[in-house]
């Protein structure tokens, strides 16, 4: 019999992490205390998120990230309490919080993002350091997320061209001026929302054929080798040399839109480390986000839902 294939390794990265509170009020309304129900407490952050995703969907991962203080320690609390497999690198900081609250009478989401704590230079350069003087580096690397105060924009950039030279696959989820500074460097998969394609390109793209040629225009300037735009619920349009392709979306109920996207990443990463080819693996990151927004507050993918919606997308 012959060798089974390797399996490809993932590391995510996240530089600011957060513990996500999420909890629900009657209604939202200033000057009065809200009353508020049942706590949530969840770990979270773009690089995370991915990370706990794709364990969700049955894969393995290495969540890098940084924590600090009292809420750092409660964030390596709740990824092992997941057994999500993590590397975390300290700082002076506190690490963030973030609050979602559900308003019940009208069934509104409203999101509290903080910025996070302050970088000192020495910090952020051991993320570099810290991912390159691996023993041995992983297949694909996940960089989702803000980056904190103090961090450059061009953090992902320079990580780009660093792992760039050493074989290794950069899946970029990120936006504005990070995001412009990593296509300069070249990345392998960078997965913009169609806003945020707007936002780079500087125009509209009212018609489908803009945004077609947008997504192909980062790929012939060697940006990126593939573009998924996330369309939210009318699915994906994904662009590689090979050109573009649009992919719907099942339909779902829709309870919470919160970690869709990371679990998209998740499915399209777990889906590239498992060999399969790039439609099914994109096929396999819409029905993790679809899967996504079936749960409610922060709730990420189900393995099971995202495994029948797969068989569902054509």
């Amino acid at each position: 019999m012959g060798k089974k294939p390797r399996l490809k390794t993932i590391l995510t990265l996240t530089l600011n992490p957060t513990i996500d509170v999420s909890s629900s009020v009657e209604s939202v309304f200033p000057e009065h205390k809200l009353r508020c129900g049942p706590v949530r407490n969840e770990p979270g952050g773009g690089g995370i998120n991915v990370s706990r995703a794709i364990r969700k969907l049955g894969g393995d991962s290495m969540a890098v990230h940084f924590c600090g203080g009292p809420t750092g320690d409660i964030l390596r609390t709740l990824l092992d309490a997941e057994g999500v497999t993590h590397d975390p690198i300290t700082i002076a900081g506190l690490t963030r919080q973030s609050v979602t609250i559900l308003e019940t009478t009208t069934g509104q989401q409203y999101r509290f993002v903080f910025p996070g704590p302050t970088f000192s230079e020495t910090e952020w350069r051991t993320a570099l350091v810290h991912i390159v003087e691996k023993p041995t580096l992983p297949d694909f690397i996940v960089a989702s997320g803000s980056l904190p105060p103090g961090v450059p924009n061009e953090f992902y950039g320079q990580l780009a061209k660093v792992i760039g030279k050493r074989d290794v696959r950069m899946i970029l989820d990120t936006s504005g001026s990070c995001l412009r500074a990593a296509l300069e460097a070249g990345v392998f998969l960078v997965k913009p929302s169609l806003r945020e394609l707007r936002n780079f390109v500087g125009s509209d793209l009212e018609h489908e054929g803009d945004q077609e040629r947008a997504a192909m225009q980062i790929v012939e300037k060697g940006g990126a080798e593939v573009v998924v735009v996330s369309l939210g619920a009318a699915g994906v349009l994904f662009t590689s040399k090979a050109g573009c392709e649009r992919m719907r979306s099942p339909t779902v109920p829709v309870r919470s839109k919160v970690g869709a996207g990371d679990s998209m990443v998740a499915g399209i990463t777990l889906g590239l480390a498992r060999d399969y080819s790039l439609r099914d693996a994109i096929r396999l990151g819409i029905a993790a986000g679809a899967a996504a927004v079936m749960n409610p507050g922060t709730e990420l993918c189900r393995r099971e839902d995202a495994e029948r919606l797969f068989q569902q997308i054509a």
